[in-house]
């Protein structure tokens, strides 16, 4: 099998408890100092000593500081992941609810490390966008079978469609806050703008389509 270019080999994965616990502090580490100082700023010695390991651990797990950001990447992707499945498990039984803690799972989703994701997806290119554009897509096939049962209460006259529609600007809104100069900050804050983007996205699901004139 000829190897995709330009896509990095895998980091060696742990087998026991102990390394994955290893593991886990290694990348919290990384994260931490990638989001206060930035990645070109975080180099293996430090995310050692902020780790509490010595440098070769490391090493032994990742070749050099891009796999290391690999798997960063990849660990702040499947977090978002998990937190958008449990917050749509734990949503109120009702189209307006699935909305709500959609809205509400993304925004709170993004604020976490927002320095450090658009960095990310910049720095690491194609890869990161492929990798980011499958967690969108599995984000997405989370809201729409968190709000399947409730279908049948989309007055547009494709639900689909329309579920669709809404689905992708709750999901601009939030990436845009992200990455805007000026983010909504404060729990309240993010509280009061997620309850506005899930009472829009209801209105436009619960409205009739507009009346079309011949030619539009």
């Amino acid at each position: 099998m000829i190897e995709e270019p330009d896509r990095p080999a895998p980091y060696r994965a742990p087998r026991q408890a102990r390394s994955a616990a290893t593991l886990a502090r290694v990348l919290q580490a990384a994260e931490e100092i990638a989001s206060s100082a930035g990645l070109d700023e975080m180099t293996m010695t430090g995310v050692a000593e902020r780790a509490g390991v010595a440098v070769g651990t490391i090493y032994r797990r990742f070749e050099d500081k891009e796999q290391l950001i690999t798997a960063l990447t990849e660990r702040m992707l499947e977090r978002r992941e998990e937190y958008v499945a449990r917050k749509l498990g734990a949503a109120e039984p009702s189209l307006p609810g699935v909305m709500d803690a959609y809205a509400h799972a993304l925004l709170q989703s993004f604020a976490d490390s927002s320095n450090l994701f658009p960095e990310l997806l910049r720095v690491r290119g194609t890869r990161s966008l492929d990798r980011g554009a499958r967690t969108i897509t599995e984000i997405h096939r989370l809201l729409l079978e968190a709000a399947a049962p409730y279908v049948d209460q989309i007055r547009r006259a494709d639900p689909q469609a329309a579920l669709d529609t809404a689905a992708r600007a709750v999901l601009g809104a939030c990436f845009h806050n992200s990455v805007r100069p000026d983010p909504v900050t404060g729990e309240a804050a993010r509280r009061r703008y997620a309850d506005e983007l899930g009472d829009m996205a209801t209105a436009y699901l619960l409205t009739p389509d507009r009346p079309r004139t011949a030619g539009t």
